[in-house]
């Protein structure tokens, strides 16, 4: 895992235009992309979990979207928690009491060795009551991606790699979307990418 995610990094890939590589303007339409297809879905979300949630733009455009629920950031950085008041923790080990509507983790995975990921990756299955929304980059994306803006040191795994262990526990609905097994909407089979 990189080594530091101080003041500096959040500097560079989330705040600073010129080399940030996610403005708030995204967060808002990915947030209200997400609120869109939910509320289509009926699925109801009265709590959010955003794991490893970073400045907490996405996390906050989502409680807009579902001003009644609740919301929680957990953060790997302690620049981070002490800055915005996160709670600390991990996409590894993090624990919850009861499983979450909506589990949010972007741009995490990356950073994690792929034994290490594997367990992320079923921790999520684990706080996931509903619907995991997930963000990575994977090798294929990293062909297209702006690279100047990109963190070279992510591990850039296959979208396969991420595809067979999630399939394990999730329906894969589109636009980072996974719906918890077994499903408890109706979602019509060509909908789902399998």
């Amino acid at each position: 895992m990189r080594n530091t995610f101080d003041k500096a990094y959040y500097d560079r890939y989330y705040r600073n235009p010129r080399t940030r590589v996610f403005t708030p303007a995204v967060a808002r339409r990915q947030a209200g992309f997400i609120a869109s297809y939910l509320k289509h879905l009926e699925i109801p979300i009265d709590d959010i979990l955003d794991i490893g949630c970073g400045v907490g733009t996405v996390l906050k455009a989502l409680g807009k979207e579902f001003p009644r629920a609740r919301t929680r950031g957990v953060e790997h950085s302690e620049y981070l928690c002490h800055r915005y008041g996160w709670t600390p923790g991990s996409v590894v080990d993090y624990t919850s009491d009861e499983p979450h509507d909506l589990v949010v983790c972007n741009d995490v995975l990356g950073y994690l060795n792929d034994k290490v990921c594997t367990k992320a990756l079923a921790n999520l299955a684990k706080l996931s009551a509903n619907v995991l929304f997930l963000g990575v980059l994977t090798r294929e994306d990293y062909e297209i991606c702006d690279q100047h803006r990109t963190d070279p040191q992510q591990r850039m795994r296959a979208a396969a790699w991420y595809r067979r262990r999630l399939t394990r526990h999730f329906i894969n609905v589109g636009g980072g979307l996974f719906l918890k097994k077994p499903l408890q909407v109706t979602v019509w089979h060509l909908d789902r990418l399998e």
